[in-house]
């Protein structure tokens, strides 16, 4: 049976019309606030049961090894350098580098300037909530106050510590922010809201609801003319690992410019760490291990 015309158009005016209300109702800007919060917190709630649910709550340490490359200013590879990296969450973290012979990328990495990395050897910069502490074949010497600042800002920002505890922190706020297409893949975008005004976006992957990609904004006043820039955490290669789904390459952007990226080759959750393996005394002690004596200089950042 033929159908006529007039009921194509009428089907047709129907469908259209439905996905009219679809599209409406999926636009943030005309969603009601309640509604757009309870999307946000779903799509957040969901990516983290992809990525091991009560698994991936319960994890307080971990311990990664890989490669990590570091990009110029122009973009350009700089070199790659072995490291293994240790987590306390949420501001607790151990960096060991493997540096050989004359390793200038290290340098470049770490920009601290005054390090004695001639010959190669152990690397390890160190961080325990406010203070830190660097270790190179003179000895371990305290963190610049700037590199400490800075890490303030960096566990602040880490997506692990946003999803398993910044998210109950009071005056923290979630927002649908709307569906996207980030490399070549359907997302949806949410944005949270610290109290202190710090802007972070999540985009996750409809079909797999896996977390792609981290967006945090700042912006800097201390010149007078706010300047807004946006780092971008891209995660990839996603694979099983005990009862988590991880992301075995990490890359980062500064306003769209790659900067940093890493490789994973294993990871350990929950490797039951000492209690005072974050402490200064520590480091002393792998000294002793694996450094070599001079005489001590202060250490400055790249910046000053």
């Amino acid at each position: 049976m033929r159908m006529r015309l007039g009921q194509i158009a009428v089907l047709l005016g129907i469908s259209l019309g439905a996905l009219a209300l679809r599209a409406e109702a999926q636009n943030p800007d005309t969603m009601m606030p309640e509604a757009n919060q309870a999307k946000a917190r779903q799509i957040l709630k969901d990516a983290i049961e992809e990525m091991g649910g009560p698994a991936y709550l319960s994890v307080t340490q971990r311990e990664c090894s890989g490669r990590r490359a570091q990009f110029g200013h122009a973009g350009e590879l700089s070199g790659y350098i072995e490291f293994t990296d240790y987590w306390q969450y949420p501001d607790k973290t151990r960096t060991e580098y493997l540096a050989k012979g004359h390793n200038t990328i290290l340098k470049f990495v770490l920009g601290i300037d005054g390090l004695d990395i001639s010959g190669g050897g152990t690397i390890i910069t160190q961080y325990n909530g406010e203070q830190g502490w660097v270790m190179d074949r003179g000895g371990v010497e305290d963190m610049p106050a700037t590199s400490i600042a800075d890490f303030q800002e960096l566990w602040k920002r880490n997506t692990d510590n946003l999803l398993r505890l910044r998210l109950k922190e009071e005056g923290v706020r979630v927002r649908y922010a709307g569906p996207d297409i980030v490399d070549l893949k359907p997302v949806e975008w949410v944005e949270i809201r610290d109290k202190e005004e710090r802007v972070f976006r999540l985009a996750v992957e409809k079909s797999t609801h896996l977390l792609i990609r981290s967006v945090a904004t700042i912006t800097d006043d201390a010149s007078g003319q706010p300047e807004r820039t946006d780092e971008a955490t891209i995660f990839s290669n996603f694979q099983r690992v005990g009862g988590l789904y991880v992301p075995l390459q990490i890359s980062r952007e500064r306003n769209g410019r790659k900067t940093y990226q890493a490789f994973l080759n294993a990871c350990n959750y929950n490797p039951g760490l000492p209690a005072d393996f974050f402490t200064k005394a520590a480091l002393e002690k792998r000294f002793a291990e694996v450094g070599k004596k001079k005489d001590k200089d202060k250490y400055k950042t790249a910046k000053d």
